[in-house]
């Protein structure tokens, strides 16, 4: 089984700075109101370091440095901490980003997270911001989103794709993104860009009106963001194994992993005997997975494992990451004995955007 990161530590330090506290209030201790404030901040902390430790490092980096996978946000950059509220951040968390590599991570929708947890979350990510915010008012942005489209094939499209859906940056056409983010804000980011990052400023390259131009093209591309069930029902597997009196496929594996989306789809028009397990969290299974493909978040192996039949069944996992999470649930998988196991190589979002087959819905 593999383990991201040892969180021992701060699972202990939340246990007894918990029962601390506890046991001197019951005794009338006289703990200072401010220190009292101090030592609760420091076990709110512990929890989102061990939350943030099993959910978002493998993402965002172990101290929100970024780009550790598919090109995640650096959500320690100064930049970004100054321009984003607290509920921008809940919000992102909780709801993700439709069709890219961010889940939802709200229980509510399938995600393993409470509502205590994302505030653990919230408070561990805004201690790492060490300069002051930026205030921003609610007021429209007025450009031509004509101009702005020019400018944005100019200096953009590379980065953030021809329709915002992003490329090696994030996706500016998201629905999740776009109700959350305030035209100021989105200014802010591109006249000051984030340092350390490949995002430059362009406040010397780009005149103010060209700028609001090119809010006005973001949020010209504003749509409703897909719709999620709420407190979806515990779905079960009583068969993990498609087509269980089918062949063995033949694959042929990149680096002894890796199978391409060409493979697999033949495996399954042949209808060959093998698992499919969807790494991602459960809310992204909800909304759309390969048919017949098992949830099976990377984070939680041990739920899976014991499903599986012990064979020489073909296990494939995927994500859209392409491979974070997908490679991370091979190796528990390989780690507990299981060989015939590899990862689909270009991801579940490239298999969906080449028409290959996907169920909407549970």
């Amino acid at each position: 089984m593999v383990k991201v990161c040892n969180w021992s530590k701060w699972t202990m330090l939340v246990i007894f700075g918990t029962a601390f506290l506890t046991g001197l209030a019951r005794a009338g201790g006289g703990i200072p109101e401010e220190q009292n404030h101090q030592s609760k901040d420091r076990v709110w902390l512990a929890r989102g370091m061990q939350v943030y430790g099993k959910y978002c490092a493998l993402c965002h980096g172990d101290n929100g440095e970024g780009y550790a996978a598919d090109n995640a946000n650096a959500l320690g950059n100064q930049d970004f901490l100054v321009s984003v509220s607290d509920n921008f951040l809940w919000a992102s968390i909780a709801n993700g980003r439709p069709g890219t590599a961010m889940a939802a991570h709200a229980k509510r929708y399938g995600g393993p997270l409470e509502d205590a947890d994302i505030d653990s979350l919230v408070a561990l990510i805004r201690s790492w911001q060490h300069e002051e915010s930026v205030n921003f008012t609610a007021d429209p942005i007025l450009g031509d989103p004509v101009s702005g489209r020019i400018a944005y094939d100019q200096f953009c499209v590379g980065c953030h794709g021809d329709q915002g859906q992003g490329v090696t940056a994030i996706s500016l056409n998201n629905p999740e993104f776009l109700a959350l983010a305030s035209d100021e804000q989105i200014r802010l980011a591109i006249l000051n860009g984030r340092r350390g990052t490949p995002m430059v400023a362009y406040h010397e390259q780009i005149s103010e009106d060209t700028i609001d131009d090119l809010v006005a093209l973001i949020r010209s591309w504003k749509r409703d963001a897909p719709h999620r069930i709420e407190e979806p029902e515990f779905i079960e597997f009583p068969e993990v194994v498609l087509n269980p009196d089918g062949p063995s496929p033949q694959f042929s594996l990149r680096e002894g992993r890796y199978v391409s989306a060409e493979q697999l789809d033949a495996a399954m028009r042949n209808g060959s005997r093998l698992i499919i397990l969807d790494a991602r969290p459960p809310s992204d299974w909800y909304l759309a997975h390969i048919p017949g493909a098992v949830a099976a978040p990377a984070y939680d192996p041990d739920s899976i494992i014991v499903l599986l039949p012990e064979d020489d069944t073909w296990i494939i996992s995927y994500c859209a990451c392409p491979h974070k999470y997908s490679d991370q649930l091979t190796d528990a998988l390989r780690s507990a004995g299981f060989k015939n196991t590899a990862v689909l190589d270009e991801g579940v979002s490239w298999w969906q955007q080449e028409g290959y087959p996907i169920k909407y819905g549970p």
